[in-house]
């Protein structure tokens, strides 16, 4: 068997492995396969590690995580497929609505607080932030998880406030850093399969 169909199989494990149907592969994946690049194998493993293999995330914790990253990166066929592994992993229909809710508030927060932060500008950091938040008070899926997502899609959004505010939470709750690292290390990993992934 050829290394480039190697690459091509261990694609389609990967694939497989995610559940993903109807996906016609983006020009960069078929850039990746057609040029014999050993990143494929690579992209694999790390995608499995971090869903199947966290010591400290159980398998609904990670879908949710995924699901949180696929959404706010806008990829349909991601955002099917992990939905799906987290109703598997006994995510409820109002967990996965709270984890839609949850990433569209956190873009709203990321946007805002990095821009107050950026501006640095006591005008703006003096008005009330006016933001409706009602959804942070009691959680469906938990005050851990959902610090734990909302920490994920800051670090994907790369606003610093935000992941100082929410990292802190979670260390002051008990929520060992270990479990934070893992959380944080399995959203760059979503993200990074999306920008091989999505057109």
């Amino acid at each position: 068997m050829s290394v480039i169909a190697i690459e091509n199989e261990t694609y389609n494990n990967l694939l497989n492995f995610l559940q993903v149907e109807e996906y016609t592969p983006s020009a960069e994946a078929e850039l990746l396969l057609d040029t014999n690049a050993r990143y494929i194998k690579d992209l694999k493993i790390n995608v499995s590690n971090a869903l199947k293999n966290a010591q400290n995330l159980s398998q609904k914790e990670a879908y949710l995580i995924a699901y949180s990253v696929a959404v706010n990166e806008k990829f349909i066929p991601l955002k099917k497929a992990f939905k799906a592994a987290a109703a598997e992993a006994g995510a409820s229909k109002e967990e996965l609505a709270e984890i839609v809710a949850l990433t569209s508030l956190m873009n709203v927060n990321n946007i805002f607080y990095r821009f107050r932060h950026f501006a640095g500008k006591d005008v703006y950091n003096n008005q009330p932030a006016g933001i409706k938040m009602s959804i942070m008070m009691n959680p469906v899926i938990g005050k851990e998880a959902f610090e734990l997502v909302s920490l994920v899609v800051s670090a994907v959004n790369g606003c610093e406030l935000c992941v100082n505010a929410h990292e802190s939470k979670l260390v002051a709750e008990g929520t060992p850093e270990i479990k934070i690292f893992e959380a944080v290390k399995l959203g760059a990993i979503i993200k990074s399969l999306i920008t091989v992934l999505a057109d």
